[in-house]
């Protein structure tokens, strides 16, 4: 019944004759209204955080023509986005927010619904509002809220469902799925660090540390941290990176206190900071940002390009560049519901971390880790990684 596909490149397919014919998930920020944590309208987030191209239209898009994306037959193409985090976290949430803001807005589509800082207490009844709305699709933006999935999706058939919900979420029918590979992702985030630590007279003397800011010693954050760490130490065995948890409960990625005060206490003592986080990110950046800290995002993909913030290393899983591809491929047809779209390090453009102001050695060092990636001499590193996070 399921599929997972691995696909060799990205399409971009986007044009509105092809984009009528269908209807993501985990960056182009367009709708304004206003909006409260268990409302149903869209908000007007402060950054913009997408680097895709805008979707060509033509007349016909906005004229009322038909369009088979209307799934429930109103007349109208309606896209839902639901967040565990905020929609303006400047990160990964934000990303999949404007991404499909801006498609509906490129497309005449209604306003997008997003109803964000959805906890895993609330999202059977939040989500199940938000398909009561009138919307053809639904992006889920997070594992912790995608438990209700399964007893949703067959009460709404008549509505398109989509969710990155990570490695291990289990396959439903009709709901597409987005994964990828948190041990290919993370080793690259942590070659990076090592090719700029050496940069730094701590580097080069082989003393270079890295902080790397969770939630709560989750598994999937253990994965990427042991990938992050074991990329960091293949540029120098003397490098060093620590975990530190700040999330106030499970999931709790947003915990701005903790994970500002995290980094406080450390500030004198580390050379790098990677805050994998959601509503907490962009202070823990700010904060490294004063005292002159490498700094790395947490999905968002065009943050080598922000003017606000200052940042090293572009860590890609960027959930608004999933929905682009996503999107498109339901539109060629090459992905179905109930399928999973698996993007891979070396393979896909989407994925993988990029040194914003390399040097030409830098950039063709860390290119030669994508290779040996995308060709699988890795394959047992991320093997063992994997062993030895989950048993």
């Amino acid at each position: 019944m399921f599929q997972i596909k691995n696909k060799t490149k990205k399409q971009l397919l986007f044009g509105v004759s092809i984009l009528l014919a269908v209807p993501l998930l985990l960056a182009g920020l367009l709708a304004s209204c206003s909006h409260d944590s268990s409302g149903s309208s869209t908000t007007n987030p402060t950054n913009t955080n997408s680097s895709a191209p805008p979707l060509p239209l033509r007349a016909s898009a906005c004229n009322g023509a038909s369009s088979s994306f209307d799934k429930n037959g109103d007349g109208k193409v309606k896209m839902g986005v639901a967040t565990p985090g905020p929609r303006d976290d400047g990160g990964y949430y934000q990303a999949l927010v404007e991404t499909a803001q801006r498609i509906s807005k490129q497309n005449c589509y209604e306003d997008v619904v997003v109803v964000d800082k959805i906890s895993p207490a609330e999202a059977e009844p939040l989500l199940r509002g938000l398909a009561q709305q009138d919307v053809d699709f639904i992006a889920v933006g997070g594992t912790d809220i995608a438990t209700p999935l399964k007893n949703l999706i067959p009460d709404f058939p008549k509505i398109v469902w989509y969710c990155n919900c990570g490695s291990n979420y289990e396959e439903i029918d009709r709901l597409i799925q987005s994964r990828d590979d948190s041990s290919e992702i993370n080793f690259t985030a942590g070659a990076a660090v090592g090719l700029l630590l050496e940069r730094s007279p701590a580097g080069k003397s082989g003393e270079g540390r890295a902080l790397f800011l969770g939630c709560c010693d989750l598994d999937f954050e253990r994965e990427s941290f042991v990938a992050f760490e074991r990329g960091l130490k293949a540029k120098n065995s003397g490098f060093e990176a620590t975990y530190v948890p700040t999330g106030a409960f499970t999931f709790d990625f947003n915990n701005v206190d903790e994970a500002v005060q995290a980094l406080e206490a450390r500030k004198d003592d580390v050379d790098a900071v990677y805050p994998f986080l959601g509503g907490a990110h962009e202070p823990v950046v700010q904060r490294a940002n004063r005292e002159n800290i490498i700094t790395l995002s947490a999905g968002a993909s065009n943050v080598c390009e922000r003017t606000d913030l200052n940042y090293d290393v572009a860590v890609r899983f960027d959930a608004g560049d999933y929905l682009d591809t996503i999107l498109s491929e339901i539109i060629s047809g090459e992905l179905a519901e109930g399928e999973i779209r698996v993007f891979r390090v070396g393979v896909d453009d989407e994925v993988g971390a990029k040194i914003c102001n390399p040097t030409p050695e830098e950039e063709a060092l860390l290119n030669a880790i994508y290779t040996q990636i995308g060709a699988g001499d890795l394959k047992s590193l991320f093997a063992e990684i994997k062993a030895e996070v989950y048993g």
